[in-house]
């Protein structure tokens, strides 16, 4: 009769095994870390309070920096848009729409905001 484990081939099937299925007991307990997620214009109340209409697209450009969306087809519109994902839910979102005539602010639209949750 063969001795169990008799030969280091058998030995490190055997430990293969075990590693395996300790390996496999553990998948449902451990959840991968998921990274914070800021995305888009940071716009402060700052910021904001120096924009003022009538100023021109590089003023504007000057004080609250590139837009996140510069839509080709609406050429006179810029979106300032910030969103921020923690564990892949979003918990902020604000947004700030430019409106422009002849290169000159024209309208400012504060969009829907989504508050950190509690």
């Amino acid at each position: 009769m063969r001795p169990f484990l008799s030969s280091l081939a058998d030995t490190m099937r055997f430990l293969l095994l075990i590693l395996t299925l300790l390996l496999a007991s553990c998948s449902g307990v451990l959840t991968p870390h998921m990274i914070e997620i800021r995305q888009g214009n940071v716009i402060t109340p700052e910021m904001r309070e120096r924009v003022k209409i009538g100023m021109t697209r590089l003023q504007v450009k000057a004080a609250l920096g590139t837009p996140m969306i510069a839509d080709p087809f609406h050429a006179n519109r810029w979106d300032y848009v910030y969103r921020l994902e923690q564990e892949g839910e979003l918990v902020g979102q604000t947004r700030l729409t430019a409106y422009f005539e002849d290169e000159v602010l024209v309208r400012l639209e504060d969009g829907p905001t989504l508050g950190a949750k509690q």
